[in-house]
């Protein structure tokens, strides 16, 4: 499945997995929610397994599972059983 949003593109498989690095760190707020929710939306369609690494903790409710990491080394594991849609999130 391929996905555009305000000049992001991306493409996602079934089965896949993708790792996205600073997903909202140079966009505005209305365009990160917009490609976050594009995103989210995508995986949940294709089964595909998201890996976010960002130093925004306000998109954690939005996480199947959060992997806090300090010093090169897992920290804490968190389980998340209500993940929310970003709609439901503000930073």
């Amino acid at each position: 499945m391929v996905a555009a949003n305000n000049g992001v593109n991306f493409s996602i498989e079934k089965g896949e997995f993708v790792i996205i690095l600073g997903p909202t760190g140079a966009l505005d707020y209305k365009t990160g929610k917009q490609v976050l929710k594009t995103l989210q939306d995508t995986c949940k369609k294709t089964d595909t397994t998201v890996i976010v690494i960002t130093h925004n903790s306000a998109l954690a409710p939005m996480a199947d599972r959060v992997i806090h990491i300090r010093d090169a080394k897992v920290k804490q594991i968190e389980l998340n059983e209500n993940p929310v849609s970003v709609d439901e999130i503000d930073w």
